[in-house]
């Protein structure tokens, strides 16, 4: 099955948080994510981080509401 195929397996937001210590805000998706594969984050994670919606974020709990937002 291609990863595409499937759904990610829905992550907590307070999970997503361990893997971005020391991240600055304001930050961009894409920093987020590098910094998440940095950290040792899993395919679910980095998965779930690649579906947000917005481009930037202006602090953990806009992550967070991001993260809460996917179906």
């Amino acid at each position: 099955m291609d990863q595409n195929d499937r759904h990610a397996k829905k992550v907590n937001p307070i999970q997503v948080q361990k893997f971005l210590k020391g991240i600055d805000y304001p930050t961009s998706k894409q920093q987020l994510i590098k910094t998440a594969q940095e950290e040792g984050a899993d395919d679910n994670v980095i998965q779930t981080l690649q579906e947000m919606s917005a481009d930037q974020y202006n602090s953990p709990n806009d992550v967070a509401q991001a993260i809460g937002k996917i179906a």
